[in-house]
C-alpha cells in the first residue's frame, strides 16, 4: 500500500478538454442529482447540463457560480474513486480547492461542501470585485530564483501602495505568482514587467481579486449564510493555505469556520507552503492531484522543487523521477489515473 497526500484543484481547471468530465468519471449519480436539485432550487444551471453541453463556452463555464461547482463535483468524484491500495494520509487544496479539501477531509459533508462552494462561487460572481493575473518567477527549467521572486514582490508592493491602485499577492503557486487587485493595479503590473514564455503576464477570465482585502464583503456575506454548525471534526489531517494543519479530533471548529470564511478569502493563499508542509510532515509516497484538468501538476512539482524535496532540483530532474518512480499522480491524465483509481465510473 502506498501513502498519498491528495491535492484538490481550484478555479481554472475545468476547461475545454474537461467538458463531459462528470459524465465520464462521477460514479455516484444520486449525489450528482442532489447537487443539481440544489442548483435548480437556487435558479442555477444544473451541472449535468453544463458538463453535457455540446461545446465549451468561456463565458458560461468559467463563471464563478458554474466553474466552482463543476470543479468541486469533479474533485469529490475523483476522491471517491481512489482505490484501497492507496492510503490517504492528508488532504490539501489550492484556493477554492480548500472547500473541496474540507469535504474530502471529512470536516463537512459532501452536500454541505457543495453548499459552501455554490454559495461562495455565486457571491464571487455576483460581486466580481477586481481580477487576477499570473506571472512566473522561475524559468522554463523550473529552477528556484528567490531573487527574482523578491524583486517581483517588491514591485507588487510598490504598485499596491500607489494612490488609486490595489494589488497584492493572491496565491503563491509554486513557480508562479498569482496577483490580484483592481484594474489600475493589475494594469500597472502588466505594463511594468516584460512578456515571458510567450504568454505571461496572463490575465484570468472571470476571476475576481481572490485572497485579498477586496473580498472582505464576500467573506462577511459567506459567514452570514454558512453557519459553523456545518463543520465537524475532520477524519483526515487538512493542510490549509497558511501551511497550518487541522488534525482529526483536535480541531477548533469555530476557528476552522472563521479561517475558511475570513483569512482564506481575504489573505494570501500560500499553496507552495502547503505542499512543502505536506511533504515534510507526512512524507507520502505519492502526491495525488484530483481532477478536473492537469494544470495544477506543474505548480505541485515546482513547489516540491522549491522545498528541495526528494532531491529534485529542476524540471528535467522531476521528469526523470516521474519516469523512474512517480512522485506525482494527476488523475486528469489518462495514463496516470489508473495508478490510483480503484474502480471505474458507473
Amino acid at each position: 500500500m502506498k501513502t498519498a497526500v491528495v491535492i484538490c484543484p481550484g478555479r481554472g481547471t475545468y476547461n475545454k478538454t474537461e467538458l463531459g468530465w462528470l459524465g465520464r468519471h462521477f460514479a455516484d449519480r444520486a449525489l450528482l442529482s442532489e447537487f443539481d436539485r440544489r442548483r435548480i432550487a437556487a435558479g442555477r444551471t444544473p451541472l449535468a447540463e453544463l458538463d453535457g453541453a455540446a461545446s465549451y463556452s468561456v463565458a458560461t463555464h468559467t463563471r464563478g457560480d458554474n466553474a466552482s461547482a463543476l470543479i468541486y463535483a469533479a474533485t469529490i468524484g475523483d476522491f471517491a474513486a481512489i482505490g484501497e491500495a492507496i492510503e490517504v494520509v492528508a488532504v490539501t487544496g489550492n484556493s477554492m480547492g480548500w472547500y473541496s479539501a474540507l469535504a474530502c477531509g471529512g470536516a463537512v459533508s459532501a452536500l454541505d461542501g457543495f453548499e459552501i462552494v455554490d454559495t461562495m462561487g455565486g457571491l464571487m460572481q455576483e460581486r466580481l470585485i477586481g481580477g487576477q493575473t499570473i506571472y512566473p518567477f522561475v524559468d522554463e527549467d523550473w529552477r528556484p530564483n528567490p531573487a527574482k521572486k523578491a524583486e517581483l514582490l517588491a514591485l507588487v508592493a510598490e504598485i499596491g501602495a500607489r494612490p488609486g491602485h490595489a494589488l497584492a499577492l493572491s496565491i503563491d503557486l509554486g513557480g508562479m505568482l498569482v496577483l490580484a487587485g483592481d484594474e489600475e493595479g493589475l494594469s500597472g503590473f502588466e505594463k511594468s514587467v516584460p512578456p515571458v514564455q510567450g504568454r505571461f503576464p496572463l490575465r484570468l477570465a472571470n476571476h475576481a481579486a481572490f485572497h485579498t482585502r477586496l473580498q472582505a464583503p464576500v467573506a462577511a456575506e459567506g459567514r452570514s449564510r454558512l453557519p459553523v454548525s456545518m463543520f465537524r471534526q475532520p477524519k483526515l489531517p487538512m493542510i490549509d493555505g497558511r501551511g497550518a494543519i487541522w488534525w482529526p479530533g483536535a480541531s477548533d471548529l469555530t476557528a476552522l469556520w472563521r479561517y475558511t470564511f475570513d483569512h482564506q478569502v481575504t489573505e494570501t493563499y500560500d499553496f507552495t507552503r502547503a505542499i512543502a508542509i505536506a511533504a515534510r510532515e507526512f512524507a507520502p509516497d505519492l502526491f495525488v492531484v484530483t481532477g478536473p484538468g492537469t494544470t495544477l501538476g506543474g505548480a505541485v512539482a515546482q513547489s516540491l522543487i522549491l522545498a528541495d524535496w526528494a532531491g529534485v532540483g529542476d524540471k528535467a530532474g522531476f521528469q526523470t523521477r516521474q519516469t523512474v518512480d512517480p512522485l506525482l499522480v494527476s488523475m486528469g491524465m489518462p495514463e496516470q489515473r489508473p495508478l490510483v483509481v480503484g474502480r471505474p465510473a458507473a
